[in-house]
């Protein structure tokens, strides 16, 4: 069993994926932390630029909490059809726009705490919008982020959970957010899930996922 990055190697690693994605950032588009909300929910399995092509045109009529209220689930639902899994998504963004007009004046609650209350938002939601929003150190584990740095070895975990907690303890608190946007970065672009583009990964000499195959090949060979 590999043993466990040492702060420095992490620092390392941080550093590395800085190096390469000096413009990791978040992809979706908000001007606000409502409309931030919305379009995260509406990212649950699917693109970013999906996502911004839906919202582009949606925020162009409707744009606060109460507009969402007055458009109702079923106004709602033919506008982000394309998102996948609409109906869910509609009554889920339509019942947390009631609850933010009716128990935080229109507003978004900035604590993950709050957030995690409110239909639809689960702790990738929570965490997206806290610290994109409002600046609070946070490590949002989605399929990238899982997939990342459990082949890498900055995590070792079976679930989305584990790794959220084994980050938390693995990388400096004021570099969580930024480690977020890194990690989907080098998920997009180089560490796909089926065809990893190893060649020209920054981490080859500790990634943990490639020395494996290397070994495994040399085995093979």
């Amino acid at each position: 069993m590999a043993k466990k990055f040492t702060k420095k190697e992490v620092s390392w690693i941080l550093d590395r994926l800085e190096e390469t994605f000096p413009d990791a950032k978040p992809e979706l588009v908000a001007s606000n932390p409502f409309e931030m909300l919305v379009a995260t929910i509406l990212s649950a399995q699917c693109t970013d630029v999906r996502v911004n092509m839906v919202t582009k045109e949606v925020y162009k009529k409707y744009k606060t909490p109460q507009d969402f209220v007055d458009l109702g689930v079923q106004g709602l639902e033919p506008l982000i059809r394309s998102c996948g899994f609409y109906k869910n998504k509609a009554k889920n963004i339509i019942a947390t726009a009631k609850i933010l007009v009716e128990d935080y004046q229109s507003q978004v609650p900035e604590t993950i705490e709050e957030l995690v209350k409110l239909p639809g938002v689960g702790q990738k939601t929570a965490n997206v919008v806290a610290s994109t929003c409002f600046g609070v150190d946070a490590i949002a584990v989605d399929t990238h982020v899982f997939r990342t740095s459990n082949r890498i070895g900055l995590a070792k975990a079976k679930t989305v959970e584990e790794t959220e907690v084994q980050l938390q303890k693995a990388i400096p608190k004021d570099r969580w957010t930024k480690t977020h946007h890194l990690l989907i970065f080098l998920g997009r672009r180089i560490c796909a899930s089926r065809s990893p583009k190893c060649e020209i990964c920054p981490l080859t000499e500790v990634c943990r996922y490639y020395h494996k195959n290397q070994e495994s090949k040399t085995c093979n060979g």
